[in-house]
């Protein structure tokens, strides 16, 4: 395997550590310079890509890739990796996979149903607005190609390093009280298992990332603050809260994903199948502020 990853952050780091041994080259792109050496550091060939214009360097690399993972988010104008470099993916005789890592947002707000991969999407904001249309580009682009490809909805992501704790720890936490608000969560390593078994098998067809439990975020932020042995956050209702208006906007979706698929994608159960689980283990590991020892 050959793995040409556009997009190297928090999740693609975590699929390509788990695809490592599998892999002839395993190829990563960012935006600075600077990311580009974090890539080179991880033992991987580094590329930089804007999203704006195509890259010969690129070019070169994708005559040779056989797995190409798509991690950037699309823009106003559409797919960038598309725009720069569907010609290039066109023209590769060696590709035997497309994977795109997408986000449960395009379902939109389904007041707090259950939703599953043959949900209809009705994306409120604007990102998931453009995530649908990439997803959509996607589809007839590989169909065209006749390559499978794998669209990977991916929950609210955290791990080491990027969790409630972090926020608990430095005092910048708070806990928003909406009744009946839920939210799905993914842990990276479980999105690195799900794509690094995809990859493998070159899955095709669409499959929601996310954990077993749906719950709410104040929930979580109390678990984690009951472990940590702080006291409890008092709760902001949501109507007084001062937010972002991207922060607001995932309020104003409400759901429950259903994760079938992604069990039988994996072949039994996730690594950390609550954020129970997951918490639990990353504080009584040390490892929840993502600090090498």
């Amino acid at each position: 395997m050959k793995l040409f990853i556009f997009g190297y952050g928090f999740s693609a780091k975590a699929i390509a550590r788990d695809l490592k041994d599998q892999c002839d080259w395993i190829a990563g792109t960012s935006r600075s310079l600077e990311k580009c050496a974090v890539i080179e550091a991880d033992g991987l060939r580094a590329f930089q890509f804007d999203g704006e214009n195509a890259s010969p360097a690129i070019s070169e690399a994708l005559k040779e890739a056989t797995h190409i993972l798509l991690s950037i988010a699309p823009d106003a104008d559409g797919d960038p990796v598309m725009r720069c470099h569907g010609d290039d993916l066109r023209a590769n005789q060696q590709l035997e996979w497309l994977g795109y890592l997408s986000t449960v947002g395009v379902y939109g707000n389904h007041d707090g149903a259950w939703v599953s991969e043959e949900s209809e999407c009705h994306p409120v904001s604007k990102r998931s607005v453009q995530r649908v249309a990439a997803e959509q580009a996607w589809q007839t682009f590989a169909k065209q190609i006749d390559k499978p490809l794998g669209i990977y909805r991916l929950a609210g992501i955290y791990g080491p390093g990027r969790n409630q704790m972090i926020k608990l720890a430095a005092g910048t936490c708070r806990a928003i009280d909406k009744p009946g608000q839920v939210f799905n969560r993914i842990h990276v390593d479980d999105i690195a298992l799900a794509v690094s078994k995809a990859a493998l098998i070159a899955q095709s067809g669409i499959v929601n990332v996310c954990d077993d439990q749906p719950a709410p975020p104040q929930e979580v932020i109390a678990f984690c603050a009951e472990l940590m042995g702080l006291e409890p956050l008092t709760q902001i209702p949501f109507d007084e809260a001062e937010m972002t208006p991207m922060a607001r906007s995932f309020y104003g979706e409400n759901k429950r994903c259903d994760n079938k698929k992604l069990h039988a994608l994996i072949g039994g159960d996730m690594l950390y199948p609550t954020y129970r689980d997951a918490f639990n283990h990353m504080w009584n590991v040390d490892i929840w502020h993502g600090k090498k020892a």
